[in-house]
């Protein structure tokens, strides 16, 4: 028994096992019972039920098991959970009963699951961690594998001068929703991988997402050189000679992982290149089996799916041909091949020179490859047709599967609640078909108008307690008092824009024209006021200089209080962005966007996108659901790229969008505004769903290479 459980009485000792299963964390029911427990801890906490039940004092532990409603709430919770968990009646069990004992194994170099598992950093992490628990939804045999990051991801601070500062905390794994993995003998379970003649030792680390494992690579063992203990750290820190020995460690020590808990997986899905080793390692296993490099080689392909992320080429993962031959010295031995075979497998001609490059060499040892939304599989198919000389572009066997967002975690409760009174009962369970979503239209302009006020109150009040509390512990001068948000007006029409702050992403665009902006903003009858937020990489100085850039016009008294950057953007923070500005604004040089998930995340929530047509918006966008900023043409000059979308953007929030906010009623309803909320969410919700997005996943790849083992 752990000491959480032993805490905990009698009636109520299974909450141990739910704080540590993170489908608590998307399940409504579940979150309002730790809220019950104890509000204040659970804010304090940030929604940490482990964390809680450390903390929480044995007497109101035992005066919520006395109390009736607590345990009815309590049992209605355990019920579905155990229900959840025996994945008797899930999709994929009940569509493909055949594969139900096949195993799919996910690679990340990062998953965004919750707040009190920082090892994340941006949209990548969390479309992982969104797949991740989709799959659990669905019953999919799901496996998954990533780092344990002791430091995760820094955590930013912005001083009064607007440069960026990156902080780092070492997180407590004794309060998170995580516990180590032992051996037989009760032993800590690990594993390890020669790395340039050196043996790194990693331990494992196991978190319950639903009905599926994740597990997490810790290379801060005793058995390391203190070095070697330090390649686990941090997420996305260090040269590209860190880079190499943690994707070698992801991707050939992530399979022996597998190998030695005793699972065998029969689909292998690399989510970016970073996790690409692992196809060297399977076909090593192989060729030990006494098959030939080739044979290896075409039995990998059949298991393998491999998904590409990033639109532009200086993005992707290329290591030095010396380093890589360094690395991996002897290893093509084992493989049956030679040295220059081996190095040819990634073999690509950087701008800096021939190098080993992992989307290449995913994308030629991989069965299966594809983007992330259909104008991204286009501009991938363009930009990798190198790869295969002998096609035509459109016959690059590169596929496109938009991307989703998970409904269960991105909803705002208050919506679920709102939906439970008008949709199909069944509504959650079948939220990617879109007919569920046609009886969006009995719900009252009145009720989905005051819904979403009270969402932009309780984000403008988050704000204040954020500020408040940063004031009382002395981390705030008085300059930034009043740039965290405190001067916004919940009458204002409020945009947000909260994405990391990479140059082609364009935060300042919207400051292009300041005059013409002022008018917007300080309008006596009609204001607008702009939301901002986002880290840039620590390495990434254009992207902190814009950071800068607007953080600085958020001082500026010019602007009348009407702009705000809320410093240390994280999932916690999103949800109160996403579900309560009233526009979001995303507006990047197109093709550069290769999707993009925060949008969805608003639309979900009834907030219209107001965008670039690039990414998911190409699909998303009907002429009725939000606005489209510009045309799909693609520039070759940058600055006339950046003048004609300003000025669309500038014409569509002068002629449209600010208009049509203030046009109201006698009731006070802008019922024009309200029904673009209504058709953002009935056009987008089923469509750009993550359950929708795992199962095409399943039926288009995972199936094809199950059924052919």
């Amino acid at each position: 028994m752990t000491p959480l459980r032993d805490k905990l009485p009698a009636r109520i000792q299974r909450l141990d096992e739910l704080a540590y299963n993170l489908w608590w964390s998307w399940n409504t029911d579940a979150r309002e019972l730790f809220r019950r427990l104890d509000y204040p801890l659970w804010r304090r906490t940030l929604h940490n039920p482990v964390q809680m039940l450390q903390e929480i004092s044995p007497a109101r532990l035992q005066e919520v098991a006395q109390d009736s409603a607590f345990i009815r709430a309590y049992e209605k919770v355990m019920i579905l959970y155990d229900k959840e968990m025996q994945n008797g009646t899930s999709w994929f069990h009940t569509t493909y009963p055949e594969l139900k004992d096949k195993t799919i194994a996910y690679f990340s170099f990062e998953f965004g699951l919750h707040s009190s598992l920082p090892i994340y950093s941006g949209g990548l992490g969390i479309l992982s961690g969104d797949h991740t628990k989709e799959a659990s939804d669905l019953g999919l045999p799901f496996v998954s594998v990533g780092f344990m990051y002791p430091q995760g991801y820094f955590r930013q601070r912005i001083p009064s001068h607007g440069w960026q500062e990156a902080i780092y905390h070492q997180l407590d794994m004794s309060s998170a929703p995580l516990r180590v993995v032992t051996d037989e003998q009760g032993q800590m379970l690990k594993i390890s991988v020669n790395l340039a003649g050196r043996r790194v030792f990693a331990r494992v680390w196991h978190i319950n997402v639903g009905r599926n494992p994740l597990y997490m690579l810790d290379t801060d063992v005793d058995e390391n050189d203190p070095w070697d203990r330090e390649l686990s750290a941090r997420l996305y820190a260090g040269d590209s000679e860190t880079r190499i020995r943690q994707e070698m460690l992801l991707g050939i020590g992530g399979v022996r992982l597998l190998r030695q808990l005793g699972v065998q997986p029969q689909v292998w899905h690399m989510n970016e290149g970073h996790s690409a080793f692992l196809i060297l390692e399977l076909i090593r296993e192989y060729v030990e089996q006494g098959d030939s490099f080739e044979t290896a080689s075409q039995k990998v392909r059949a298991q393998t799916v491999f998904t590409t992320h990033t639109p532009v080429p200086a993005g992707h993962d290329a290591f030095g041909l010396h380093m890589v031959e360094q690395y991996f010295q002897g290893f093509w031995d084992k493989m049956g091949i030679s040295r220059e075979q081996f190095l040819s497998m990634g073999g690509h001609q950087e701008p800096w020179g021939m190098a080993f490059n992992m989307t290449v060499f995913a994308l030629r040892q991989s069965g299966q490859s594809n983007g992330v939304s259909a104008l991204h599989g286009r501009v991938s198919r363009e930009m990798w047709q190198e790869v295969w000389p002998d096609k035509a572009v459109e016959d690059v066997p590169i596929s496109s599967i938009t991307n989703g967002v998970h409904l269960p975690t991105w909803i705002s409760s208050e919506l679920s609640r709102l939906l439970d009174k008008y949709l199909d009962a069944n509504w959650r369970t079948h939220h990617d078909d879109p007919a569920i979503w046609k009886r969006l239209a009995d719900v009252p302009d009145e009720e989905l108008w005051q819904l979403h006020q009270h969402l932009k109150l309780k984000m403008l009040n988050y704000f204040r307690h954020q500020v408040r509390r940063r004031w009382v512990s002395g981390a705030n001068d008085p300059t930034q008092v009043l740039t965290g948000g405190t001067l916004l007006d919940p009458e204002a029409l409020t945009i947000g824009f909260a994405r990391r702050f990479a140059t082609y992403k364009r935060a300042a665009l919207i400051f292009r024209d300041l005059e013409r902006l002022q008018r917007l903003l300080l309008n006596t009858h009609r204001p607008v006021q702009l939301i901002f937020a986002g880290k840039a990489h620590p390495a990434d100085e254009p992207g902190k200089a814009l950071i800068q850039q607007v953080y600085n016009l958020a001082k500026h008294n010019q602007l009348g209080g009407r702009v705000a950057f809320i410093e240390d953007y994280d999932m916690h923070m999103a949800r109160y962005l996403t579900q309560g500005v009233d526009v979001w604004l995303n507006n990047p040089r197109r093709p550069r966007e290769a999707s993009g998930t925060s949008g969805m995340k608003t639309a979900l929530n009834g907030v219209p996108n107001l965008s670039i047509l690039d990414g998911w918006w190409v699909e998303g966008y009907n002429g009725a659901n939000g606005w489209a900023i510009g045309d799909e043409r693609e520039f070759n000059n940058e600055h006339e790229q950046d003048e004609f979308d300003a000025n669309a953007l500038y014409q569509l929030l002068e002629d449209e969008i600010v208009p049509l906010y203030y046009s109201r009623d006698r009731d006070g309803i802008p019922r024009g505004w309200v029904e673009i909320m209504r058709e953002t969410i009935r056009s987008n919700a089923p469509l750009f769903s993550t359950r929708r997005m795992v199962k095409e996943y399943t039926t288009e790849m995972y199936v094809k290479a199950l059924q052919e083992r």
